[in-house]
């Protein structure tokens, strides 16, 4: 039944993703969120759930994703950019030092291209995702062939994550978990997001590595980090799972993968330089220690907080997959940029009770939304509303507060326990 509602809600939310972040897209967004969160809590309580009824829960998500594939993304959503890089490629151009406003190629653009978000500024988008670009265009140059290829991304994923759920130990019914998450559709089906790709490398490495597949393993994880470069943050998880040659391997294959793209050369960054040092939006705490410290430095030390949690989740000997979510969250909870797209990356691995503050982030983010609907209306981008980041973060810190609690007052019965002597015969 909670499938079912949450199916109603998302196909209400779809019809508004014109508006996105207005009060009918938070509305319906949000009832599909709650509903999301109480179908989490049945699927984790289940011991088993049958193959039957699996289908159908993958059937009914399936419906609602085909709600939102068919409609046009946002006039400025990044998949435009997409588009732009894929055809500069095709025509021989380097996406890396085009300017898509100069005014020297603008005979180059077409009408989906035209008005692109940040046209000042050349591709940041490392040359996976770039390949990617050009290969989606070659077979149809429209956001409409990259957004069915996403979506092929986010179904394949299912069948990597029962995989890995089976090799793990894990339930088979907690892929539901995963696709079901209302930030899917939106982000994948809807405005269609380069994410979706990183993701489903980064799982297929992930099922590697438990199968021992180092070769695969340690191929797919770099080619996951050449699309965006947040899974950078695991690099301790792999350290002595894979080979010395399997990293050599891959280091050469990604060099060879940025060939095409080099400038005399220099290895391309594109406008990489300029997100770290200006883009701002949804990262309270780079937010705060923006005023203390310059922005690389804090960049820098959001990376290292994701390998050092990556450092002490080997060190404890973890080693399940939700172990893979845990490091990148915490890089991105503290850099600069927060977007709702960017939890992608953690949606596969969101499959155990150890990662429900990170399911319930992935619902906490909807708020963020209204930034949209504002600069819809005229206002220009901006921090957000303070209740955005009361109602995201506010969230997330009381359900922590909670968890922590509840943990320490289960060490204490536990304690209290073991301590009471035997009771009489």
């Amino acid at each position: 039944m909670l499938g079912i509602l949450q199916c109603a809600a998302m196909v209400l939310c779809s019809r508004q993703l014109s508006d996105r972040g207005g009060p009918w897209f938070m509305l319906s967004a949000a009832v599909a969120g709650v509903l999301y969160l109480l179908a989490v809590r049945e699927l984790f309580a289940a011991p088993a759930l049958a193959r039957n009824m699996l289908v159908f829960g993958l059937v009914l998500a399936g419906v609602w994703h085909s709600a939102f594939l068919p409609l046009p993304p946002g006039q400025d959503d990044d998949i435009h950019r997409y588009v732009w890089d894929g055809r500069l490629q095709r025509l021989g151009y380097n996406p890396y030092l085009i300017i898509p406003s100069d005014p020297a190629v603008q005979g180059l653009h077409t009408a989906e291209t035209r008005n692109l978000n940040n046209p000042d500024l050349p591709s940041p988008y490392p040359p996976v995702a770039e390949l990617f670009f050009r290969a989606v265009t070659a077979v149809g140059e429209s956001t409409r062939a990259l957004k069915i290829a996403f979506a092929l991304c986010e179904f394949a994923i299912v069948f990597v994550l029962l995989d890995l759920l089976r090799i793990s130990g894990q339930r088979e019914h907690l892929v539901l978990v995963y696709a079901w998450n209302p930030l899917l559709a939106i982000e994948v089906s809807g405005s269609g997001h380069i994410d979706i790709l990183g993701a489903l490398l980064l799982v297929i490495s992930v099922a590697a590595l438990a199968r021992h597949w180092r070769t695969v393993a340690a191929l797919t994880f770099g080619l996951a980090v050449a699309v965006k470069f947040l899974p950078l943050v695991l690099l301790p998880l792999y350290w002595k799972r894979v080979r010395i040659r399997d990293a050599m391997l891959t280091i050469t294959v990604l060099t060879l993968l940025y060939v095409p793209f080099l400038n005399h050369g220099r290895l391309p960054t594109g406008s990489l330089g300029t997100f770290v040092q200006t883009f701002r939006f949804n990262g309270p705490i780079f937010a705060i220690l923006n005023r203390i410290a310059p922005p690389k430095t804090l960049a820098a030390l959001a990376v290292l907080a994701g390998l050092a949690t990556s450092l002490w989740l080997r060190r404890i000997g973890i080693r399940a997959p939700d172990a893979f979510s845990w490091p990148m969250a915490v890089s991105l909870m503290c850099g600069p940029v927060v977007f709702p797209w960017y939890l992608l990356w953690l949606l596969p691995f969101l499959t155990s009770a150890s990662t429900l503050l990170m399911i319930l982030w992935t619902v906490c983010v909807v708020p963020t939304y209204v930034q949209w609907h504002l600069r819809a209306l005229g206002h220009p981008w901006g921090p957000l509303p303070v209740w955005v980041m009361i109602a995201e973060y506010g969230c997330l810190s009381a359900a922590a507060l909670v968890i922590f609690l509840r943990r320490r007052n289960r060490k204490v019965a536990g304690g209290t326990a073991k301590d009471s002597p035997a009771s009489p015969a």
